[in-house]
């Protein structure tokens, strides 16, 4: 079996899972700009000083994931695969971040076309242009994980060998829950308007970091948030990366999240910056 060689481009929050633990949702494109999800990926990995993050490239072996029913999702063979060999950077006006994210793999701009496709089940992983940015907005959660799920956590790391490497169960520690989700509501080519959740990794980073910074005050460290997504984000040439949930891929309405961000820089405001 021969690697792949993928570009990451999406890194979401933790989540706890009864089958695979802590874990995260990977997502990235080929170099032909097709999509693919890396699931599932041990938290544990996040930790450890090798660690991939955005706009690496990763070559590793992948295999369908038979659990997942979305077209683009596989597992890895080997989870030691699972590192960096290159890193795109932000060179020459972001020419190759542009050239496989905005002109190699297909930018939507109508919410009703990837609804349509997730519902045929043809895609579950997009780059999305919203034409419109009306709000970025926030809700209260529960603050605390469900006892009965980390507890079925703790009790299943005896019970599966999806990675030969165990070592990730017996350390399992539980995650911090985000008190807050984050939204944003925009409109589309066609006006169609939309709220979508944020399940950005960064997004969540972001609000532990300015809780810290605020001392605690809720209030401001959501405002620096908003500050960062809605203040310095909105001048930019913004795209969305988008995503459905397994649970909501099928069903829903609308399956799709926002998993990651794409705020790129306009090509004038570079050209002006550069003069």
């Amino acid at each position: 079996m021969d690697k792949e060689r993928i570009l990451i481009t999406v890194k979401t929050y933790s989540t706890l899972s009864r089958k695979y633990g802590e874990t995260v949702c990977t997502a990235g494109v080929r170099e032909d700009g097709s999509w693919v999800r890396i699931y599932p990926v041990p938290f544990r990995r996040l930790d450890e000083k090798e660690q991939y993050s955005k706009f690496h490239w990763l070559d590793c072996r992948l295999v369908r994931n038979a659990t997942d029913p979305h077209p683009e999702t596989f597992r890895p063979v080997d989870e030691h695969e699972l590192h960096p060999v290159e890193h795109i950077d932000t060179s020459d006006n972001w020419r190759e971040r542009r050239r496989i994210l905005l002109k190699t793999a297909r930018v939507y701009d109508r919410l009703d076309d990837l609804i349509a496709g997730a519902k045929a089940n043809q895609v579950s992983l997009a780059v999305f242009k919203p034409t419109r940015i009306l709000e970025f907005v926030w809700e209260a959660e529960e603050r605390q994980w469900n006892p009965d799920k980390v507890r079925e956590m703790r009790e299943a790391t005896k019970l599966y060998d999806l990675f030969a490497d165990k070592t990730w169960r017996e350390t399992f520690k539980e995650i911090d829950k985000l008190p807050y989700s984050f939204s944003y509501k925009f409109e589309d080519a066609a006006g169609r308007q939309s709220e979508l959740q944020v399940l950005d990794r960064e997004a969540g980073a972001l609000y532990w970091n300015c809780l810290r910074s605020a001392d605690g005050d809720e209030p401001r460290a959501l405002a620096k948030v908003r500050q960062k997504y809605f203040g310095e984000f909105l001048p930019k040439d913004l795209h969305f990366f988008l995503g459905t949930t397994q649970q909501f891929h099928f069903v829903a309405p609308n399956p799709w999240v926002i998993i990651a961000m794409f705020p790129m820089p306009h090509e004038k405001q570079l050209e002006d910056r550069s003069g």
